[in-house]
């Protein structure tokens, strides 16, 4: 008899969540999504990442230091990013520009994610993110989305991307990520 035999299908199941990601909608059909799986090596990198940025901020941003340690006490870890300089072309002003040929031109800004970049595509994100989310929910797989885990990965170079989040996935017996301090 093999005991407890559902942690090992965590890494099958993080695939089929950002296949989830992959497959979800996105504005005009063009796909600017990245995905990654985190190896364990990886892992470390990340929270260790994560943990200098809450010091690099300073005050008021030791939840990056808790989400490291969920990081690190997680099963698997999936990045979900956006990777694009092409805008939808529709000139909808939601950039914050009257044209796409506006927000284009501007200078880059480089904080922890790089923009400005196009509202659809960051719409495109939110539906990625969201249908990953919900196809760990059908999994049974505890998850949170979280945005000091994009920006962690995105500092340690572990993803080309200009904005991301992660989630981190867990198979225990309470869920890690909720009720923290």
């Amino acid at each position: 008899m093999i005991t407890n035999p559902e942690s090992e299908n965590i890494e099958v199941m993080a695939k089929m969540i950002l296949t989830a990601a992959r497959t979800a909608p996105k504005a005009k059909g063009r796909d600017s999504i990245v995905t990654g799986l985190l190896e364990p090596s990886d892992i470390k990198i990340l929270a260790d990442s994560m943990d200098a940025m809450a010091e690099s901020k300073g005050e008021g941003f030791g939840f990056f230091n808790r989400n490291a340690q969920n990081v690190r006490d997680a099963d698997v870890v999936i990045l979900i990013g956006l990777k694009t300089s092409e805008p939808t072309g529709l000139n909808c002003g939601a950039c914050g520009f009257s044209t796409c040929k506006e927000m284009i031109g501007q200078t880059l800004v480089k904080a922890d994610f790089n923009g400005p970049k196009c509202a659809f595509k960051y719409i495109d994100l939110g539906i990625a993110l969201g249908s990953a989310a919900a196809k760990a929910k059908d999994l049974c797989i505890d998850n949170r989305i979280m945005y000091t885990i994009g920006a962690g990965a995105l500092a340690a170079g572990l993803l080309d991307a200009d904005i991301a989040c992660g989630i981190p996935l867990s198979v225990k017996g309470k869920n890690i990520f909720f009720d923290r301090k």
